[in-house]
């Protein structure tokens, strides 16, 4: 039993689906995991504490302080004692607080102090739940490192068809003991990840850059952290947020910045996975002031930058794994290939801007893992975060080695 001893939080705010509460903490007890309930005031209309008191073996806690004797519900003992954080419903109002740092209940100030994982399993009506501002809400959510469990479609509470009908209990346990049961094969491991673009300025207000979203990147690292890494994510200019642990992040903005830190951090490393897309050139002069258009025509000199894969490559330790993409357009296979070998790389991620679907800014990618020994794994089509599961799978089994 994954859950054996897991401490969890449940919270629950005010809707219909607060009724399913009862069977999931059931559920959760009875996979031995220790069980502590919030519930908003409005959540008790729906359910009675008396009914999770006695099914979690524990009190409900509703208020920051009891007031038949002034004793305080810290949230943030709670934050810290809990293993993962589950609030479900999470209803529109709930999830809006939480999305925009809104305190003003015990659910939502846990929320705010919690540590751990926090799952949250969205329930409405369809109109609401298809509103833009939920929908904003949730990617809000899930950009800062929750997970979301996505409602069912079905009759809903209403009387309407559709999506909006919270996972039920048995999913959400199913959901947790996914997580917990994922292997620590990382755990010691020191790994630097490259992620996202570079840009090279040509003034002020100009530079060479490209279209990478840094999604892969940060994929990869989540996927390491969760693994027990400890990651070192060295990450150009993105609008992605970092929220699970063991990540450190060093921004950088240009191929020479990224360039020092990769190399400085590759040096007590144990593995490097080179996913961002670094410039191959970048302008020999850059002006202080903005460019005025004064001609027909600005002629702008390039020249190489420092080439990251391939100093790693040289300096590489016989233990150190290094870790490298390719993104191509034609004759992908051999190009990939080539670059293996050139830069002394362990084995090579390659996709292809031929796949729809692959590449820059997507969510999903499609990917050939090729190694030393020529031996090709071509993978579907799926999500940046089960590319990344792939990848880091490959890593692991070179460590094993």
């Amino acid at each position: 039993m994954t859950l054996k001893s897991k401490k969890i939080v449940l919270g629950i705010s005010g809707g219909i689906a607060a009724y399913k509460c009862a069977q999931l903490v059931r559920l959760l007890v009875k996979q031995g995991a220790e069980v502590k309930v919030i519930m908003t005031t409005l959540a008790k209309e729906f359910i009675t504490p008396l009914t999770l008191a006695t099914l979690s073996k524990n009190p409900i806690l509703v208020d920051f302080f009891d007031p038949t004797n002034g004793e305080w519900n810290s949230h943030v003992k709670l934050g810290l004692w809990a293993d993962a954080y589950v609030v479900a419903p999470a209803t529109a109002n709930t999830m809006a607080k939480m999305a925009n740092g809104v305190a003003d209940n015990l659910l939502l100030t846990t929320y705010l102090s919690a540590r751990c994982p926090v799952f949250f399993a969205p329930t409405m009506d369809l109109d609401m739940y298809a509103h833009p501002t939920t929908q904003q809400n949730i990617q809000t959510l899930t950009s800062f490192g929750n997970i979301v469990i996505e409602p069912g479609i079905g009759e809903l509470a209403s009387g309407l068809e559709g999506k909006g009908r919270m996972a039920e209990p048995e999913e959400i346990v199913a959901i947790l003991e996914d997580y917990f049961s994922i292997k620590k094969e990382l755990t010691g491991k020191k790994i630097v990840i490259t992620a996202g673009p570079t840009y090279e300025k040509i003034d002020p207000v100009r530079f060479i850059g490209n279209y990478s979203s840094g999604k892969m990147g940060f994929a990869l690292a989540e996927e390491c952290a969760k693994r027990g890494a400890e990651v070192t994510l060295v990450c150009g200019p993105v609008n992605l947020e970092t929220q699970i642990p063991n990540i450190q992040r060093i921004d950088v903005e240009s191929a020479q910045e990224m360039f020092e830190a990769a190399t400085n951090a590759f040096k007590t490393a144990d593995s490097a996975i080179l996913c961002a897309a670094v410039a191959d050139f970048t302008p020999e002069s850059s002006s202080h002031e903005k460019i005025k258009r004064e001609k027909d025509d600005l002629v702008i000199r390039l020249k190489p930058t420092q080439d990251i894969a391939a100093t790693l490559g040289k300096s590489k330790r016989e233990k150190q794994i290094l870790v490298g993409f390719a993104l191509e357009t034609n004759d992908e296979q051999s190009n990939a290939q080539s670059k293996l070998e050139r830069k002394n790389l362990d084995f090579i991620v390659l996709n292809s801007l031929q796949n729809t679907g692959a590449g820059f800014r997507h969510d999903t990618n499609q990917i050939s893992i090729i190694e030393k020994s020529g031996e090709i794994s071509d993978f579907e089509l799926k999500s940046k975060q089960a590319v990344a599961s792939d990848i880091i799978d490959r890593l692991v089994q070179h460590f094993n080695k």
